[in-house]
């Protein structure tokens, strides 16, 4: 067994305001992805105004906020929620769904690249070749908060959570850090220059994301408030086995799509 680092989750604290790892992961995972979707513009000589990316970021990271927060309010929790409505405005108590982010960020892809009159599937494998760093380090907040840990074992790494009980468990955070962050992430980099049509590197992420979490769900304990929701299985298992489905759908749709000149 391995002693849980017990880091503290407040990075600085000043009067009642604290600056927390959780959030500075958000703030890392964001800068990360602008910066890396600037350079691809750059690099493939893509003809987009000078604000592009700004104006594309405004519009995804209010998607993703509000997704993540409705996701986990409907999926994980609802009935807590139709009991105290307010409750949902309090994001300080917790509660984001990636699901609910990933549904969040494409709509509001779609309200961007409408407006803007540009290819959404072009918009999209920019982005998303991006979004496992995000996802990686918000693992690596989970972990620093000792929050989503895993199911018991006797592994030689298993780790004591604070809140986990007695019992060593995954530390399930890390393994999802490492798949669901550092090798979709390599995976992702390699082919988004390979020349597919637009949409397939999305359909891609879809499905690569889909399995590794799939995956990963058996070594996560479930959620309390939830447990299994369909025999042995979760309602992430569930929820990633739509992102499989609508991958591989798409990935059939786009792959013999022109790109665009």
């Amino acid at each position: 067994m391995i002693p849980y680092p017990n880091i503290d989750p407040v990075i600085i604290r000043i009067g009642p305001f604290a600056i927390r790892w959780y959030g500075m992961m958000y703030l890392l995972g964001f800068t990360a992805s602008f910066l890396l979707v600037r350079h691809q513009i750059k690099k493939k000589g893509l003809a987009f105004a000078a604000d592009f990316v700004d104006t594309l970021y405004s519009y995804l990271i209010l998607g993703l906020l509000l997704g993540a927060r409705l996701g986990y309010v409907l999926f994980y929790d609802l009935p807590v929620y139709l009991h105290n409505p307010l409750e949902i405005f309090k994001l300080w108590h917790g509660g984001m769904s990636f699901h609910g982010g990933l549904i969040g960020t494409i709509l509001a892809g779609i309200l961007f690249c409408r407006k803007y009159k540009v290819d959404f599937w072009q918009v999209a494998d920019l982005v998303i070749v991006t979004a496992p760093i995000g996802l990686g380090l918000g693992r690596l907040g989970n972990f620093i908060n000792g929050e989503l840990y895993g199911r018991v074992t006797n592994v030689p790494w298993a780790m004591v959570f604070p809140g986990g009980g007695p019992l060593p468990r995954h530390p399930s955070q890390l393994y999802e850090f490492f798949l669901e962050g550092v090798v979709l992430f390599s995976v992702l980099w390699i082919l988004k220059d390979r020349g597919y049509k637009t949409g397939v590197v999305t359909s891609i992420f879809l499905v690569l994301y889909g399995i590794f979490r799939s995956f990963l769900e058996f070594f996560r304990q479930p959620d309390a408030q939830l447990g299994f929701v369909l025999g042995p299985f979760t309602m992430g298992q569930l929820l990633s086995s739509a992102m499989i489905a609508g991958g591989l759908l798409i990935f059939a749709l786009r792959k013999n799509r022109q790109s665009p000149p």
